[in-house]
């Protein structure tokens, strides 16, 4: 058979406060933001997608702030990913101890696993990271802010807890074409093509521990990479007649997504490969809003409700993915809309802008609207256009 992970896709996590978010992994950790755009499941909420300059598979890390969103402060344990490991050149965890503490992040000494250094730290939402150092990832970097002979190469592993590895094993190992790379008396590490930085998860029994509970400062899912739509849709078969319940395929704009809990129950995550980042949208530096077809307003901040309220229709620029041509579209207010202080999707206002990123500019007349969707101390701020 052959299995068709090509290793680690990306990560996604809950966190608290989206500036400090960009602080640490663009700031900080000199991570590229490759895309800001919402949550598909709640577009009041945003995603950052940080990465090299592409936002190459192997990667990603990916972030819902939900700061004031009454989400409660996750707990970690059993059926979760406890750390997210990233991969940098042998020789440079002194420049990164010095650079993260110049950021105020506290750094630890970690325990080599299986003979690699590394360094410890933790976001303002308790999320543990680790930076690992490999002089076997010849991955090119995103140097942006931090020098190519120190810059992250990319996702290097996880480490997942679980009370029992039997099941999760035999499932990586049978099934999603993972071996067994090296082991110690609690932590197993799987690989595929040989494991190495991007393509290795740590698997760590704790019988005793306590189930996860997701929320703040928890990752969300892990996941791995295929090359095609096809073999997704070939091992979702598989994965279900081994008696997994998997999701149906999902559309995620930049790739496409089918989820499942392994037996240990951590949420698993299969993405393809492409059609990647620059499949459409806005710039790569994330100034765009890739929303699904069913997608759901976006809503405005509270200081803006007056600007919106009075106003029956906005003018919205979109950049359509299929055209690649700008249009200036029209969009009426409901009721509903008008009261939510929300953005009308124009997804469905056109087929031609069905796949559409939006982006909002300014008036080509000149004039500023007040209305900001993306406020605040975010970059690359947008605004929308009440119609006169």
């Amino acid at each position: 058979m052959k299995h068709p992970i090509l290793g680690l896709h990306h990560v996604t996590a809950t966190v608290d406060d989206a500036q400090d978010d960009l602080d640490l992994c663009v700031t900080a950790l000199g991570l590229r933001l490759v895309k800001k755009t919402v949550n598909f499941d709640n577009h009041h909420v945003y995603h950052f997608y940080y990465g090299d300059e592409r936002g190459t598979p192997g990667t990603i890390w990916t972030t819902f702030p939900y700061k004031g969103r009454g989400v409660p402060v996750g707990k970690e344990g059993a059926g979760q990913i406890a750390v997210t490991s990233f991969s940098v050149p042998a020789g440079s965890l002194e420049f990164w101890r010095r650079r993260l503490a110049s950021h105020g992040v506290a750094t630890t000494d970690i325990e080599a696993s299986f003979g690699e250094a590394g360094i410890g730290f933790s976001d303002a939402s308790g999320l543990r990271f680790e930076l690992v150092a490999s002089s076997h990832d010849h991955r090119a970097p995103w140097s942006g802010t931090v020098e190519r002979d120190a810059a992250i190469r990319g996702l290097h592993s996880v480490t997942m807890i679980v009370r029992e590895n039997q099941g999760t094993l035999d499932l990586m190992t049978k099934l999603l074409g993972y071996q067994v790379v090296d082991e110690t008396e609690h932590r197993v590490r799987v690989g595929v093509h040989g494991g190495g930085p991007g393509k290795a998860i740590d698997i760590v029994s704790e019988p005793a521990a306590a189930m996860a509970r997701n929320g703040l400062g928890t990752v969300h899912h892990v996941a791995m990479a295929v090359s095609t739509s096809d073999e997704q849709l070939r091992l979702r078969q598989e994965l279900n007649q081994y008696g997994c319940n998997v999701t149906e395929v999902r559309d995620r704009c930049y790739f496409t997504s089918i989820y499942f809990r392994e037996p240990g129950g951590v949420l698993f995550e299969v993405a393809t490969a492409g059609p990647g980042f620059r499949s459409g949208g806005s710039s790569a530096s994330g100034n765009g809003a890739c929303r699904g077809n069913d997608s759901r307003p976006q809503r405005l901040p509270a200081e803006h409700s007056r600007a919106c309220a009075a106003a029956r229709s906005i003018r919205v620029f979109v950049l359509c993915a299929r055209c690649r041509e700008q249009h200036v579209v029209s969009v009426q207010f409901s009721r509903a809309d008008r009261e939510e202080r929300a953005v009308p999707d124009v997804c469905h206002s056109s087929s031609r802008l069905r796949r559409c990123r939006h982006f909002v500019s300014r008036d080509p007349e000149g004039t500023d609207c007040p209305a900001r969707v993306f406020a605040g101390r975010l970059p690359g701020s947008g605004v929308c256009l009440p119609s006169r």
